[in-house]
């Protein structure tokens, strides 16, 4: 008799202790919600690119869930997406299926996601003294051009 009445507690203590770890479970998943509201972006860039590091960073601060595809054929990723060489900058971002060509400013790639134009992306060719990720003060407005299937087009002066 005393050893069903131990036979019990010790069930009806192990279902406890099951039923806290569900429980601690189900918070837990909740605590993912930042990464679960980050906006991904994939980043192509060659391996030995160090402003694209930083700009990956600056992507990163900004809420962006960053994976980082390096590669040594940049110019297949360039054709992949459309990117017409003379837009072409050092790294390709894809965002929401935009691409993001060079050192866009976040407010500009926001603006894109915001209202979701007609386009297959935004570039910023070469790569200009203080965009993000790149040293130097900012000397004008950036020009950033829009990617269409019929060639491109001013997007906006930032």
């Amino acid at each position: 008799m005393k050893s069903n009445k131990l036979l019990i507690g010790l069930v009806i203590f192990s279902l406890l202790l099951l039923g806290i770890g569900f429980v601690l479970a189900g918070n837990n998943s909740g605590n993912n919600k930042d990464t679960e509201n980050l906006k991904k972006a994939v980043v192509y860039k060659s391996p030995l690119c160090g402003c694209c590091v930083k700009y990956i960073s600056y992507l990163e601060k900004n809420g962006y869930d960053v994976e980082v595809k390096s590669t040594k054929d940049m110019n297949s990723v360039k054709e992949k997406y459309g990117v017409p060489v003379n837009m072409e900058s050092c790294h390709t971002t894809i965002v929401d299926d935009y691409v993001v060509e060079g050192h866009i400013p976040i407010e500009v790639v926001d603006q894109l996601l915001k209202d979701r134009p007609d386009i297959s992306g935004i570039a910023l060719p070469d790569m200009p003294a203080g965009s993000p990720g790149m040293p130097g003060k900012k000397i004008e407005p950036f020009k950033i051009y829009s990617l269409t299937a019929t060639g491109t087009e001013v997007f906006g002066l930032y």
